[in-house]
């Protein structure tokens, strides 16, 4: 890590005290430092627009613009700015609304500070941290919003078993390192894998990779025996 990397961090919530906390909370952490707070989604895209944070961490029921929009907003115009929902609700609705306007990860508040810091750190090495309560719900949501758009068959073949493995286990909702862990090998290996699994079925990320592991019945047929 040659020069010293901060990540900066936006905070957005309409409930001043637990945002005051948060923001203590992050700023103990090396490497994190909260550079603005805001009440509402107007707020938020004004601050974004200003401060261009790395990270935002968006509440959902706010006044005046509720973060489900500002996520969208924020992310037409700032695509690279990474947006975590942190919330109370468990409405699949707004957990499904959340990922389709562009949220990275999904965690509710009811989560320690130890398991914070967990995923966000997550966030910057490209997975996508969610609640493993919301998890199994969004893979639900997808698959049936893309049932009718079916991708070419034999995709699935395309991969090998190794990558199907690696696949299975994104779908379950395990970080690289717990996927690394399992399958006694490195993490660059599953990095590899995850990116050639990526490109073989033509997706963007791991939401849609997990999706389309459900959708193809991984989950239910995961591979038992590797060396």
């Amino acid at each position: 890590m040659g020069e010293r990397e901060e990540t900066t961090v936006l905070l957005v919530d309409d409930h001043t005290l637990f945002r005051h906390g948060l923001a203590s909370l992050l700023s103990s952490q090396e490497g994190i430092q909260v550079v603005g707070e805001a009440s509402d989604g107007l707020e938020a895209l004004e601050k974004a627009r200003e401060l261009l944070p790395d990270l935002i961490l968006m509440d959902i029921k706010m006044p005046r613009c509720n973060g489900l929009e500002a996520t969208r907003l924020i992310k037409e115009e700032i695509p690279h700015t990474r947006i975590v929902m942190l919330t109370v609700s468990e409405d699949d609705r707004d957990l499904f609304e959340a990922v389709k306007n562009g949220a990275e990860g999904y965690l509710l508040k009811t989560l320690k500070a130890t398991e914070l810091f967990e995923h966000l750190q997550g966030v910057f090495r490209g997975e996508a941290p969610i609640s493993p309560t919301m998890a199994r719900k969004l893979l639900r949501e997808f698959a049936q919003l893309t049932r009718r758009q079916d991708r070419p068959p034999g995709t699935r073949a395309e991969l090998t078993r190794r990558e199907t493995e690696v696949l299975t286990l994104v779908s379950e909702g395990n970080a690289d390192k717990e996927i690394a862990a399992q399958l006694h090998i490195s993490l660059r290996t599953v990095k590899n894998h995850l990116h050639n699994i990526l490109e073989k079925l033509q997706l963007n990320n791991r939401v849609q990779a997990a999706t389309f592991a459900l959708r193809e019945g991984l989950i239910a047929q995961r591979p038992r025996d590797e060396a």
